[in-house]
């Protein structure tokens, strides 16, 4: 078991359930028949207390704010007046009362119901209905925050995990990508921790596959739906091989959708509309031609002697969404490749990041023209020029979406 998880979940067997009784205080309480002048001798000796618990026979029936009691005795004759009579005359009929076995969260809830109050005087709790201390709102409030901050860590903890399950269906491509395709360059970050972009490539003794998409979302969502589509491709491959991207696509979208339960007049109706934007791509290497099919993410090549990047268009039909007809094929492009070509593929995170002195999107003729600019570098070297780039010009802005973008020498 990976150590983060393992830890994760120590962490949260460990740690039980905290309740009212967590955070009852045994202080001095008074009777209903009590007068004052001693509610006055309690206040006095003990600074500490907010409030002052009233009980008739053993349960709770009020509670003595100290700074309301404090001002109206200190007004002329109060003392006089009011020292010998009961204490009831300045307690609170209302005052919120909780078992000592209702949870912190209840207990929350119960607080907010009660308003202001609650949180100023605190609450008393009580064992069997009978008076067993008081609790204090600025306590509950800080026992909430502890709870949430656990709880986020705990969240983090699984998302982290989840980040290492995500990289580990990554591992394969970058092995590929490292010892086959090593005039290459991939980078890949997350918005978050993990994210909806994805890569799979494979190689094979007559060429090699490529594939880069942008699932629905990011985050978490989005890292569940690469997982999906992700094994919707290996099956694919599988089944038909790795020559015809655009069989590939129909492929992946029939089986998308199927999962999803995203068909058009299904019983019920669909239950989300989530898919992806993707290209796939087979090189074959003794011929020198690349075979490629988009959907919505298109393809850019840099000849040796060319002037600017050729885009090879992708169909404008998405993959595995509700409107994603299951019958559609998608155009296979077929382009012969000069050795010495750059190659190169993105996201829409790259593009579309906003940032610069008019807070407009990074754009595709920023990237390519960098490219363009960069030719005669390696394909790392272009891409940590663009990583660059876009931080520069994103500067003090958010990122907007998960950022993924591909550069290889032919």
């Amino acid at each position: 078991m990976h150590p983060a998880f393992s830890s994760f979940r120590r962490s949260s067997g460990q740690r039980a359930l905290r309740t009212a009784g967590d955070l009852c205080q045994e202080v001095p309480f008074v009777d209903a028949e009590d007068s004052n002048s001693l509610v006055m001798e309690i206040f006095s000796a003990r600074r500490d207390m907010g409030s002052l618990a009233v009980i008739e026979g053993l349960r709770p029936i009020g509670l003595i704010n100290r700074d309301i009691f404090m001002s109206q005795m200190s007004k002329p004759f109060h003392r006089e007046l009011y020292d010998k009579k009961s204490c009831i005359a300045f307690m609170d009929k209302e005052p919120l009362i909780v078992e000592a076995n209702v949870s912190i969260e209840s207990l929350a809830f119960r607080t907010v119901e009660a308003g202001e109050k609650a949180l100023v005087d605190g609450f008393i709790v009580t064992r069997a209905g009978r008076f067993s201390g008081v609790g204090s709102g600025l306590e509950l409030v800080s026992a909430v925050a502890e709870m949430q901050a656990e709880k986020n860590r705990q969240i983090m903890q699984s998302i982290e995990y989840a980040s290492v399950i995500q990289r580990a269906m990554l591992r394969a491509s970058d092995e590929t990508l490292s010892t086959r395709l090593t005039a290459a360059a991939m980078v890949w970050e997350p918005r978050d921790v993990v994210g909806g972009d994805f890569y799979h490539f494979a190689a094979f003794p007559d060429g090699w596959f490529g594939a880069v998409a942008d699932c629905t979302g990011h985050g978490v969502p989005g890292a569940f739906m690469t997982l999906l589509a992700s094994a919707s491709l290996s099956k694919a491959l599988e089944q038909i091989g790795p020559r015809d991207p655009a069989a590939l696509l129909s492929a992946v979208n029939r089986n998308v959708k199927g999962l999803l339960g995203q068909v058009n007049n299904a019983a019920g109706g669909p239950q989300s509309n989530d898919g992806l934007d993707t290209a796939f791509f087979w090189f074959d290497a003794a011929e020198k031609v690349l075979h490629f099919a988009g959907a919505r993410i298109a393809l850019h090549i840099l000849s040796p002697d060319a002037a600017q990047l050729e885009t090879i268009a992708a169909d404008r039909m998405g993959v595995g969404y509700v409107d994603s007809r299951a019958d559609y094929t998608w155009n296979l492009r077929t382009v012969p490749v000069p050795e010495g070509s750059l190659l190169f593929i993105c996201t829409d995170g790259l593009t579309d990041q906003v940032g610069g002195p008019r807070s407009i999107s990074f754009g595709r003729r920023r990237a390519l023209d960098l490219i363009r600019e960069h030719r005669a570098e390696s394909p790392s070297s272009i891409c940590e020029r663009l990583r660059g780039a876009l931080a520069d010009w994103q500067s003090v802005q958010a990122r907007r979406d998960d950022l993924t973008f591909f550069c290889v020498r032919i």
